[in-house]
């Protein structure tokens, strides 16, 4: 495949898949967290994805990542105030018990499908394509736009959920970029999103201050 029709279709497969083919599919959370996860392994085999997986760089910066982020929601749990507002954090995975929802859905629905498709596999394409600056910049934007109709479908801020996104794909393409992993930013992405579905139910269970 030459270089400009697979960046064209290394970027455009994955929005059309997020945005549109997943969507109209129809799925519970069980057949989104397969189907997604096929998806991102068929989309790693066709681009010739490098998640070099069994990195020991990756998994000692990974881990150092995700142990700062525990570390911070476990002072917003300590901090009355912050407590309070994760309280009425609204709920992601209503269908499915928190336990099935933290152990299969986000590590391998969420994590594992987007680490594979952008870090391991788009990362690399546009990086070889553009350079790491201007690569890393249309890495996170993709990741952004990746994120439109979950966004919608949850009743978010359009704008503010791709600007995040894209923001929070930029640090995550940093990782893989610094390790050659997709491990590290992988185990920061599990970390964050576990973490925001764990948090605010400790949140409830937690006293109210006086």
């Amino acid at each position: 495949m030459s270089r400009v029709p697979q960046v064209v279709a290394a970027v455009g497969i994955p929005m059309v898949w997020s945005n549109w083919a997943l969507p109209a599919l129809g799925l519970g959370v069980r057949g989104r967290t397969v189907v997604n996860a096929g998806f991102a392994t068929a989309y790693g085999f066709a681009f010739r994805g490098e998640p070099n997986w069994f990195s020991a760089k990756g998994f000692r910066f990974g881990t150092g990542s995700a142990a700062l982020v525990v570390a911070g929601y476990a002072a917003a749990l300590a901090i009355p105030s912050v407590r309070k507002g994760l309280r009425d954090y609204t709920d992601r995975g209503p269908d499915v018990s928190t336990t099935e929802w933290v152990a299969v859905h986000i590590p391998i629905g969420t994590v594992y499908s987007e680490e594979l498709i952008f870090r391991a596999t788009l990362d690399p394409v546009l990086d070889n394509a553009f350079g790491s600056r201007i690569g890393s910049v249309l890495s996170a934007l993709t990741f952004g736009l990746w994120h439109i109709t979950p966004a919608r479908s949850v009743g978010d801020s359009v704008p503010v959920a791709v600007a995040a996104t894209a923001a929070g794909g930029f640090a995550l393409g940093w990782l893989r970029r610094r390790t050659a992993s997709a491990t590290a930013p992988a185990l920061l992405h599990l970390a964050i999103n576990a973490g925001g579905a764990i948090a605010p139910r400790l949140a409830r269970s937690l006293p109210t201050a006086r």
